[in-house]
């Protein structure tokens, strides 16, 4: 996440007051809950604070104290004590709807820059206590509200909108609740260590230039045993009987022996050079088409790249792993 549009506002500059208290909570958030595949809430991942409605409710009771005291009325008393009470148990029932619950990261999808990238994670209740009015969002990505009652877990999916390739990562997952009256909010956020690798966005061009740009088969090549009629041509001494042309030969062709031949398909490269003269993403999205478009042609390809070489092949894996390279060149993974 990059705080740079906000940085140009007044009381927002690198080195105010402000960004430094933004790194140092984000520094402390990071030591106390560090990325981790699965987490269970417990104690030290779980913060609770008054809602706006628990802020206005404590504000009643000291006004309701204060007259109670003034008049040194029983019934106001009475009545405080027991608002006051019912608060403190707010506080025992609000934390325990998080407190063992299980968060685990399931899969994160592929996508094509300037998509939207999916996340799958799957929340476990822990135990039998039932868990109401779960909230869970990432900064940019769809909110789910969930209740875990009768199932132990569920498989919650999240959208991202991505931009540039490389990997992209969600951030940190809020996991919030104000069960059961709303005057708590018990929240955390837990950095689930999912990124997503973002794919080139594709850019069409009219034609491959290179080798790769020649359409069609490679030529035809004598191969003995090759059961691909290629035509005919005069009998020479030593060619099989088996293959002398005899209905040319009663119809007074003279005699022919039948051709056959094996079709060699030429090898299809994706080549960094192919696009010489274009800037680095501007190749990189030619060559994104390109590999989708032999790939929906179901052609075997290859790529090279600077440092890279896959063979030619063809299939989901394969255009998934031409895709990925193509999506980090020159990006190396988050720590």
């Amino acid at each position: 996440m990059s705080y740079a549009p906000e940085a140009a506002q007044a009381g927002t500059a690198p080195g105010s007051w402000r960004e430094r208290l933004r790194r140092r909570f984000g520094a402390w958030i990071k030591r106390r809950i560090p990325p981790a595949r699965s987490v269970t809430l417990d104690q030290r991942r779980i913060f609770i604070m008054p809602s706006r409605v628990g802020v206005f409710f404590l504000l009643c009771l000291a006004v309701m104290l204060l007259t109670a005291i003034n008049y040194e009325n029983n019934m106001s008393y009475g009545l405080t004590f027991l608002l006051a009470t019912l608060f403190i148990v707010a506080i025992l029932h609000t934390y325990a709807n998080l407190a063992g619950l299980g968060v685990h990261a399931v899969l994160a999808r592929a996508a094509f820059a300037g998509q939207q990238t999916e996340f799958d994670l799957r929340l476990e209740r822990g135990g039998r206590r039932p868990r109401f009015d779960l909230r869970l969002a990432w900064p940019e990505s769809n909110e789910q509200r969930i209740n875990l009652i009768d199932a132990d877990s569920e498989v919650l999916r999240f959208y991202c909108p991505v931009g540039r390739r490389g990997w992209y990562h969600p951030g940190r997952l809020l996991i919030e609740t104000t069960y059961p009256l709303g005057l708590l909010r018990c929240w955390t956020w837990v950095d689930l260590d999912l990124q997503a690798v973002v794919y080139p966005q594709p850019l069409a061009s009219a034609e491959l230039p290179g080798q790769a740009a020649e359409a069609g088969s490679g030529g035809a090549l004598p191969v003995p045993g090759a059961e691909d009629f290629d035509g005919f041509r005069d009998y020479r001494g030593g060619d099989s009987l088996r293959h002398v042309h005899w209905k040319g030969l009663a119809r007074g062709q003279g005699l022919q022996s039948k051709l056959y031949a094996a079709h060699a398909q030429s090898d299809r490269w994706l080549s960094w050079e192919a696009f010489a003269g274009l800037g680095t993403e501007q190749r990189l999205s030619h060559l994104c088409y390109w590999a989708l478009d032999f790939e929906r042609r179901r052609e075997a390809f290859g790529l090279r790249l600077p440092g890279v070489e896959i063979a030619p092949g063809s299939g989901d894996g394969h255009r998934d792993q031409v895709l990925t390279a193509l999506a980090l060149h020159g990006v190396e993974r988050s720590a």
